[in-house]
Order: C-alpha cells, then sequence, then structure tokens
C-alpha cells in the first residue's frame, strides 16, 4: 500500500525547533553588523562625536533584538504544547522564519531611513507578518489536533491574545513613528521590555 507523500512528510517537530533556533541566532547576528565602526582622524573628542552620531543605528539595533527575541520567545512558547506535526505546519514555519532572516535588512533600511515614513512602514510591515504566521502557526495546530494539553482552551486564549495585543501595541508605535521617530521607536521598546520581564501585569494568567 502506498502512502500519499503528503501525509508522511514533515511528522518531526524537533526538525522546526531546531531549524527555527538557527536561523534567529543568525538573524539576531547579522542584526549588529548593519553597525559600522567609525573611522576618523583625532582624538577622543572626535571619537566621541562619530560614536553619538551612532546612537540612531544602536536604538534600531535593540529594538530589533527585542523583536527578534519576542518572537523567539513566542515560537518556543507554541513548541511547548505543540506536540504533533505534519508538511503544512512545517512550511507556516518556514514562512515564518522567512520574515525573521529579513528583519536584518528591515532594521538596516530603518537605521538609515527613520525620517522617512515609508522605511518605518516596512519595518511595521516585517513586524506584522511576523505576528499573523505566529497566529496561523497556533491556529493550525489547533484545528489538526497537534496540541497535547487538558487546558488547551485556557492555554489557546492566553497565546491568540498576546498575538493580537502586541500587533495592536506594535501598530501604535509606528503611527507614532510618524508624529517623531523617537517617540514611536521608545514607545515600542517599553512595551517590549514589558513583555520581556512583564513589569506590568505580573502574576496574572496571560
Amino acid at each position: 500500500m502506498r502512502n500519499n507523500y503528503n501525509k508522511i512528510a514533515g511528522k518531526d517537530v524537533g526538525r522546526i525547533i531546531a531549524i527555527s533556533d538557527a536561523v534567529f541566532g543568525v538573524a539576531m547576528t547579522l542584526l549588529v553588523l548593519e553597525i559600522k565602526v567609525p573611522e576618523i582622524e583625532g582624538g577622543n573628542k572626535e571619537l566621541a562625536v562619530a560614536v553619538w552620531d551612532l546612537m540612531p543605528k544602536f536604538l534600531v539595533y535593540f529594538l530589533s533584538f527585542m523583536t527578534a527575541g519576542i518572537f523567539w520567545m513566542g515560537q518556543a512558547t507554541q513548541f511547548e504544547y505543540i506536540k504533533k506535526s505534519d508538511r503544512n505546519l512545517n512550511w507556516i514555519n518556514l514562512l515564518f522564519l522567512l520574515f525573521v532572516s529579513l528583519l536584518p535588512f528591515t532594521t538596516a533600511f530603518l537605521g538609515d531611513h527613520m525620517e522617512h515614513e515609508f522605511a518605518i512602514g516596512v519595518y511595521w510591515l516585517n513586524i506584522f507578518l511576523l505576528g499573523i504566521m505566529l497566529f496561523i502557526n497556533w491556529s493550525y495546530a489547533s484545528k489538526h489536533n497537534f496540541i497535547a494539553d487538558e487546558e488547551l482552551d485556557v492555554v489557546s486564549g492566553g497565546i491568540k491574545r498576546r498575538i493580537i495585543t502586541a500587533q495592536l501595541l506594535y501598530l501604535a508605535g509606528a503611527l507614532l513613528c510618524f508624529a517623531n521617530p523617537y517617540l514611536g521607536i521608545g514607545f515600542i521598546i517599553i512595551i517590549q521590555l514589558n513583555y520581556a520581564f512583564a513589569f506590568i501585569g505580573r502574576g496574572k494568567s496571560d
């Protein structure tokens, strides 16, 4: 009896986790390579000025590193509960990683053109697509009974609410960038720090 390839492919959840960690690791490393060491002639004062001029790039680097870390944590949390996989779930995660691998480019683009709304829009679109794919990943796994947990409804509700809330807050930050790039980026970083360390809402179920 022949098996349909689509029914036997992509069953190993471990391979999704392995390639995800690898792509995140490379993407997070590449982020810092966009900050070039300044070449100057002069003393400490000139060097300090050159480093200060790099502060916008350091700000965007920190923003993107936090973004990558939060999405890595989000995907890792999902796979604490996802115990089965298929070919489609593999491709959903590969598309998610496609947008992860774009982060170094959109970060560099924003760092070079923070004053332009288009650059802000491109960066926000990258984050939005990451969130969409993470939401689709969980929804697909839930629909196809790939999640082994007795409290699926409680866990699923918390994961979905977190993704939706985060995307709305990222949108608010992107809109603030149109008024003032530093204000918008600062707002997003504050949101990210809270998502990372739960300063607000510590002790709540989600």
